[in-house]
């Protein structure tokens, strides 16, 4: 029987009794509806998960107890940077969820000139906290025991300026002659991925200038949505664990 696993956030240590968190709290005894001696998975994504049981149930308060600590990780071989510029709607959960569960390693959200979606200032900072929720979450449901980290929001151009040694960096052009298949292995990749109507003409020179080469994957014209996470499924399928067995 698969455990429920919960991310809490505070370092934890075997043999420790401590509160829930109120979100995990929550949904352990509202949702699942755990009582009192229910066996649960923790961890703090600093690496490996304990064993856990729910000690005690006062109100909206829940105590749990820490046994094991068991050091399994499920993070793939190749570190991967997904840049994504923001999309509309729901659309940018939807990718920054399914990007943790496919293995990405760091998630860089910035704003690029055909970005329909536009966040400044306190609402950026709650928008990017709401976006690390997704991201635990993910982690929760998929395995991970390692949380990937959304960076703060920022320009492209500003990003761009940045170097990046060692990492190869790549993004999607429908005119490119090469595939991703067509490139050696690597062990680092920032992968930019654009927002609906995909990068602007000088955000595609900008980049090139800062070292990404483009790359196609077929003959269709994937939705942002799309892109990046069919992108990130070759790469693990080339060059990461979706080649074991």
């Amino acid at each position: 029987m698969n455990l429920p696993r919960f991310y809490c956030r505070e370092a934890l240590s075997p043999g420790a009794h401590i509160e829930l968190p109120e979100p995990v709290a929550r949904h352990a005894v509202r949702v699942l509806r755990l009582p009192p001696g229910a066996p649960m998975i923790l961890f703090d994504g600093r690496g490996g998960q304990y064993l856990a049981h729910i000690e005690r149930i006062e109100r909206d308060r829940v105590m749990a107890v820490l046994a094991s600590w068991d050091e399994i990780e499920r993070e793939s071989p190749l570190s991967i940077t997904l840049v994504q510029a923001l999309q509309a709607g729901e659309k940018m959960d939807f990718t920054i969820q399914k990007a943790v569960e496919l293995g990405v390693r760091h998630i860089v959200p910035v704003e690029s000139r055909r970005s329909v979606l536009r966040l400044a200032g306190e609402r950026a900072a709650k928008r990017v906290a709401h976006w690390q929720g997704v991201v635990a979450s993910a982690c929760e449901q998929c395995g991970r025991n390692q949380v990937p980290l959304v960076a703060p929001l920022e320009k492209l151009e500003n990003w761009l300026a940045r170097p990046a040694p060692g990492a190869v960096r790549l993004m999607l052009a429908p005119d490119a002659e090469q595939t991703l298949v067509d490139l050696p292995p690597a062990k680092e990749v920032q992968l930019l991925i654009g927002a609906e109507g995909g990068l602007d003409p000088q955000e595609m020179i900008a980049a090139r200038q800062a070292g990404f080469v483009g790359v196609r994957m077929g003959p269709r014209i994937l939705r942002t949505e799309t892109a990046g996470l069919a992108a990130l499924a070759i790469l693990q399928a080339l060059w990461g664990d979706f080649r074991e067995g």
